[in-house]
């Protein structure tokens, strides 16, 4: 008879679909702590990111991706789609996000299609259902079913927690057995200096407006602890591709980039639990999202 230990199951989730659907609220969600950075923008993931959910029975290991969309355009949004699908040729399953309130596009039939080619097991997830009528939502599983036939659909909600815990089940079923990969206490792979980029460009996305957050990019130059004060000291380098958006992000005399500063030192000091001393500095890189030299440094 199979002991409870021979029984735990522990794998890698995709988490893919196209942009703006809700993929880095719903990994949030899921793992129960903020590791994924999340704004109302498309595209707003750029890398592989884990988010790692440990239960008595099961280790969930959920891996975050760039939207996929067929018509990349920059160097840095053709390795972001690259990313995506190369993760899923490494992962136990995926969890294909459709949005519930903007409804199955060409773009997500295109992906389902793709999907169809892979040899792993795929979960349909509508999201966003606390948006809509139950009378909207039942045709729209309708359509997801054939959209992916034989396949399971949850309708959750990463907002309300409606159904997170059916697709918690039925991801961890579809998983192999074996040891947990992760320690108990671990929510992300993502180093600390990376955590810290990934929430001053959080806050760039969400103080800056049309084409200027796709042209942004920070890289974390100094982090250092100095454990006898408290005291985490961050220096930040925020990349922009031309002179008029290093003005737009700097702001009339300094007001913005001091708004960004602001906002993300207080998520840094409530992520890691100290005061944060935060320098931002802009420059400008120019073309850098086609620039090889630079995405190799943000991973890409």
């Amino acid at each position: 008879m199979d002991t409870p230990e021979s029984q735990h199951r522990c794998g890698f989730v995709a988490i893919v679909g196209r942009p703006n659907v809700g993929k880095s609220t719903l990994l949030n969600a899921l793992v129960g702590a903020k590791v994924a950075i999340v704004t109302p923008k498309p595209q707003t993931t750029r890398t592989r990111l884990l988010g790692i959910k440990t239960l008595p029975q099961a280790q969930l290991i959920f891996v975050d991706t760039p939207g996929i969309h067929h018509h990349p355009g920059s160097l840095l949004n053709q390795r972001m789609v690259e990313r995506a699908l190369r993760t899923l040729q490494e992962t136990d399953c995926a969890a294909f996000v459709i949005d519930a309130q903007q409804g199955i596009t060409a773009e997500d039939e295109r992906i389902a299609t793709s999907l169809a080619t892979l040899r792993l097991p795929v979960i349909g997830v509508v999201s966003k259902i606390d948006l809509m009528t139950k009378g909207g939502l039942l045709p729209l599983l309708e359509r997801a079913a054939r959209l992916l036939p034989e396949r399971e659909i949850v309708p959750v909600s990463a907002v309300t927690g409606e159904n997170l815990e059916e697709l918690q089940n039925t991801l961890m079923a579809a998983l192999p057995v074996g040891p947990a990969l992760y320690s108990s206490d671990e929510l992300t792979d993502q180093s600390e200096r990376v955590l810290a980029q990934e929430i001053v460009r959080e806050q760039l996305f969400l103080h800056t407006h049309q084409e200027v957050p796709y042209a942004t990019a920070v890289v974390v130059e100094e982090f250092t602890e100095k454990a006898e004060k408290s005291l985490l000291l961050i220096r930040a380098v925020i990349y922009v591709e031309r002179p008029s958006q290093r003005a737009i992000v700097i702001g009339e005399r300094g007001a913005r980039l001091k708004q960004i500063g602001q906002a993300a030192r207080l998520q840094l000091e409530a992520f890691f639990g100290c005061k944060v001393f935060l320098e931002l500095f802009v420059k400008v890189a120019k073309d850098w999202t086609n620039n090889p030299d630079i995405l190799r440094e943000l991973g890409l």
